[in-house]
């Protein structure tokens, strides 16, 4: 039922059980975040995602994207937790690509919930330092060093997240910090942009 401050790839984030429904409520009052914005899972393994998501993608394309600086939207399946973003039928996935995260992820009976260690509406986090005042809040911080480059804007983007759930289709819902070989790749499977 913790909450947990972790290194990943991009950012620094705060992680819980996703099937713990108490604990996805209390990343909530943590970030003082808008109930009807969603969460992210996060997986250890590619093999894992097809439990909690219908995917409607080559796994080539999977394998080509994961595990990297990449949210893929999916439609999730009956396995996922009820409470965890109730009100869409879609959910976000991470594999992020960072040793001790995958590790933990692996180490977990079920999916993570994931989002960034920080206020809503405020800056990503790259080091444990820059979110002090959420510490007396959470049960463990995990400093595993900076992360990039504080001085770089992109640094901060977070992943790109894409919503791959209407077959053949893709669309951009955060241009993150690798919008363009994340495109490069989906074009490449013969995906085209949803507005077109």
């Amino acid at each position: 039922g913790g909450l947990v401050a972790v290194p990943t790839d991009t950012v620094y984030g705060v992680a819980c059980l996703a099937q713990d429904s108490a604990a996805v409520r209390s990343i909530y009052r943590l970030k003082g975040r808008n109930g009807a914005k969603p969460l992210a899972i996060c997986l250890g393994d590619l093999e894992r995602l097809y439990r909690y998501c219908h995917v409607n993608v080559p796994d080539e394309l999977l394998r080509d994207l994961l595990p990297g600086p990449v949210t893929l939207v999916l439609e999730r399946s009956e396995e996922l937790n009820k409470d965890l973003n109730p009100f869409t039928s879609l959910v976000g996935v991470r594999i992020p690509d960072h040793p001790f995260m995958r590790d933990l992820a692996r180490a977990c009976s079920g999916p993570l919930a994931l989002t960034s260690a920080n206020i809503s509406a405020q800056g990503s986090t790259l080091s444990v330092l820059e979110f002090q005042d959420l510490w007396p809040q959470l049960s463990l911080v995990v400093d595993g060093g900076p992360i990039g480059d504080n001085q770089s804007p992109e640094c901060r983007l977070g992943s790109t997240v894409v919503d791959l759930s209407v077959s053949g289709k893709f669309s951009i819902i955060r241009p993150g910090c690798a919008l363009t070989p994340t495109v490069e790749i989906l074009k490449k499977y013969g995906l085209v942009p949803e507005s077109s």
